[in-house]
């Protein structure tokens, strides 16, 4: 704090100091000046901003390089995870974008969801680890206790079919997640001729490779949907997921209720 001199007698009162006049032949007269405010931290983070759009559009990133996710908008933040450039399945990694906010410095950061335990969780990474913005207007929505998948573009239903989910000793997470790849090749009809990896991890099979990430996916059990009938992934006819992909990108928000 920077202290101002006195003119004539002077004393600190709540934060002031009050100035004594004792000019000739006039009685004392008091005022008050204000000491200066302290300096701002150079640390100092803006209020984030969320990246809402009222046209129902979503934004998603590559991973440009890796990368750590905080709590908090600063270096300074405690770790929440590692966010690597790939995925398990060799694809490129990505994240969906949720907010941002501007050090005073100027240094950028985004709020994204990440792929870990426990499932919602979301962190905060410097900008220039990702790759431009790429918009999507899709989001799919898996009710579990309907056992249904509804696909909505722009606020409309574009999609629907019966689903299989979870059995409950190996659950389909609830919550907020995206669909982070797409996969095809797999040689094994069990998984149907396509299948989506998503953020969305199940907190029972921790131990299955890769961590236990919940696919969309085929199958070769038709019969089986609707039904309880995965170790948490969310099955499909395969004529249901081939229409699918011809509407929904990677990127897209994946909502399970």
């Amino acid at each position: 704090m920077r202290w101002l001199a006195p003119v004539g007698a002077a004393a600190a009162v709540a934060g002031s100091v009050v100035l004594a006049d004792r000019s000739a032949g006039q009685p004392e007269s008091y005022g008050y000046l204000s000491l200066p405010a302290p300096a701002a931290s150079a640390l100092q983070v803006r209020t984030p901003k969320p990246l809402a759009d009222p046209r129902g559009l979503a934004r998603w990133a590559r991973v440009e390089r890796p990368t750590i996710a905080r709590a908090r908008p600063s270096a300074m933040a405690p770790r929440v995870a590692t966010v690597a450039k790939d995925t398990p399945e060799g694809t490129e990694n990505l994240v969906l974008v949720l907010g941002r906010a501007v050090e005073r410095g100027g240094r950028l950061w985004v709020r994204v969801r990440l792929p870990v335990l426990p499932n919602d969780t979301t962190g905060w990474v410097d900008r220039s680890a990702l790759g431009a913005y790429q918009l999507v207007r899709t989001h799919l929505v898996v009710e579990l206790d309907a056992l249904e998948a509804t696909l909505y573009s722009g606020g409309r239903a574009v999609f629907h079919a019966p689903v299989g989910v979870g059995s409950p000793a190996a659950p389909t997470p609830r919550g907020h997640f995206y669909v982070r790849s797409r996969l095809r090749g797999f040689g094994n009809e069990f998984y149907g001729p396509i299948a989506f990896g998503t953020s969305a991890r199940s907190a029972v099979l921790t131990d299955w490779p890769a961590g236990g990430f919940i696919g969309i996916h085929g199958t070769n059990e038709p019969g089986l949907l609707p039904g309880r009938v995965s170790h948490g992934c969310i099955r499909m006819r395969n004529a249901d997921i081939t229409r699918l992909a011809r509407l929904m990108p990677v990127g897209t928000p994946l909502t399970v209720t």
